[in-house]
């Protein structure tokens, strides 16, 4: 075997993503051959007690687990969901990775409970760096991977109103650079794969953002018209309803307080309506991203698109790790613009040719294919 391909011996399932999700965001998909390959392929690296190791026979690990798990949600379909044995292995790495991996399996798998949940905030909550952004452990340096992983996993808490949201929105703006791209670090290099991980951080904060807002909006009109009975969660669309965690908390709210310590009612954030569906009153109205996202299309077509892939940046070889999230980014991009997390975006919002470049969109926390997404969730939320 060639020494490349020992380096990820240890990582297939996370190939069979990185590969899955690239051509799922292109909206294409493999061929039923392939599909069932994959699927075999993957139902091996499963093991019997629980979680996903990186290749048959290996132990498993979180990391490859969630790869695993969002292979088979990308391939969709009765035999690839119900291929998934959610039981999970015992211990392992300890760092905001992991909590990320775990959580959102839990979570798309619909059996996030509370142990599982336990001091996890608190643990994420210590990661925050002087900086704004979150570190893999406490002490260490804010980094834009680890930064999305504290996020998401915040919001599949619904702890997010814990963190600095103020000086993580700071860190991450700064860190994208003049060539469009983003830095992983503080005085680093840009580099093609964080225009997910930091773009992403920054679409989940605009969104929640547009959540707040549009509270406070319905709040101010509910007390304007006493006489109407407020909106239940029966007049609310599924999608509307849930974020795509499954929270044991997913009927309760996350509050603020004044400075009075009083609570307002319009500061209640629905996070669970983060990922899905519109965020109401908006509709499909453009609202101006956080970041520079057209900068960063340019700069993932122009010099991190390479033969067919994509890369780190020019000078470098492309690989299947960079073209996965490079095309994330790019589908964040893309989509960044609308309050509608699955609509059409205006041709504005897409740098260069529209019917060419536009991409599938990609739910902001879990980074699986919206309408994979949905299916998986919906198949997960029926009786075992």
């Amino acid at each position: 075997m060639e020494l490349l391909f020992w380096i990820l011996f240890n990582s297939r399932p996370w190939l069979c993503y990185w590969i899955l999700h690239s051509i799922a965001l292109l909206g294409d998909s493999v061929d039923d051959e392939l599909e069932d390959r994959a699927i075999d392929f993957l139902d091996r690296c499963q093991d019997k007690n629980g979680g996903y190791g990186g290749g048959p026979g290996q132990l498993p690990h979180l990391a490859t687990t969630y790869a695993a798990v969002n292979s088979l949600v990308t391939l969709g379909g009765q035999k690839s969901l119900s291929s998934i044995n959610r039981w999970m292995h015992d211990g392992g790495e300890i760092d905001v990775r992991a909590c990320y991996t775990a959580i959102s399996v839990a979570s798309i798998l619909n059996i996030l409970d509370d142990e599982l949940i336990e001091n996890v905030g608190n643990y994420i909550l210590s990661c925050q760096t002087y900086e704004g952004g979150i570190a893999g452990e406490p002490g260490s340096e804010a980094h834009g991977g680890y930064t999305f992983c504290g996020l998401a996993t915040m919001i599949l808490i619904k702890e997010v109103n814990r963190l600095d949201l103020a000086s993580l929105t700071d860190w991450l703006v700064f860190r994208q650079g003049l060539e469009g791209g983003f830095q992983g670090r503080t005085n680093k290099l840009v580099d093609g794969c964080y225009s997910f991980w930091q773009g992403g951080a920054s679409a989940l904060i605009q969104r929640l953002h547009m959540i707040v807002d549009e509270q406070a909006f319905v709040s101010d009109e509910v007390d304007e018209n006493d006489a109407d009975s407020s909106q239940t969660s029966a007049d609310l669309s599924e999608e509307e309803q849930c974020l795509g965690g499954n929270s044991p908390h997913a009927d309760e709210h996350c509050s603020h307080e004044d400075g009075a310590g009083q609570r307002n009612p319009s500061d209640q954030v629905k996070f669970e309506r983060l990922g899905v569906g519109s965020t109401g009153r908006r509709g499909n109205a453009e609202t101006e991203p956080l970041f520079h996202c057209i900068e960063l299309q340019r700069y993932i077509l122009l010099c991190s698109q390479v033969e067919g892939g994509f890369r780190d940046k020019p000078g470098k070889y492309r690989d299947h790790y960079h073209t996965c999230y490079c095309l994330s980014g790019l589908s964040v991009c893309q989509y960044s613009w609308s309050s509608n997390v699955d609509s059409q975006p205006l041709p504005a919002a897409v740098f260069g040719n529209y019917s060419k470049n536009l991409l599938e969109p990609v739910h902001p926390v879990y980074n699986v294919v919206f309408e994979r997404y949905k299916e998986a969730r919906e198949f997960f939320m029926l009786p075992s």
